[in-house]
């Protein structure tokens, strides 16, 4: 956008809608889109979908249970398609995560999108 602007070569702007924010902290909570509460006032109760899960990062696989910390996220959907609105991790690589979820709500994925992804297998993302 700033290139674009320098050059002369279009009017760009950048919209702040969407971006991706990280607490850097143990563990990292990383954040993107509408919260649950949020999306429905924007979209309406009965139109939101929350998809909740909690697991254990593959490097932890190993460990005593009682050490294995876990990663939480929620998938905030809205509408007939599940639009994601909002995505929100805590946990080991939420900061790592986030980026690449932040495009993909920008871009408009579902949560068939999403279910229909093979992730790399073993990392937290998956």
């Amino acid at each position: 956008v700033g290139c674009e602007n320098t050059t002369g070569a279009a009017d760009a702007h950048l919209s702040y809608e969407e971006i991706p924010s990280v607490v850097f902290s143990h563990p990292p909570v990383g954040t993107v889109g509408l919260t649950e509460a949020q999306a429905k006032q924007s979209y309406g109760e009965d139109q939101v979908f929350v998809f909740k899960s909690q697991f254990t990062n593959m490097m932890y696989a190993t460990m005593e249970p009682e050490h294995r910390p876990q990663t939480g996220m929620k998938l905030i959907c809205a509408g007939p398609k599940h639009v994601v609105v909002g995505i929100h991790i805590v946990g080991l690589s939420a900061d790592e995560m986030i980026q690449g979820f932040g495009v993909a709500v920008k871009m408009g994925a579902t949560k068939a999108d999403f279910d229909n992804c093979v992730a790399i297998h073993p990392t937290a993302s998956e």
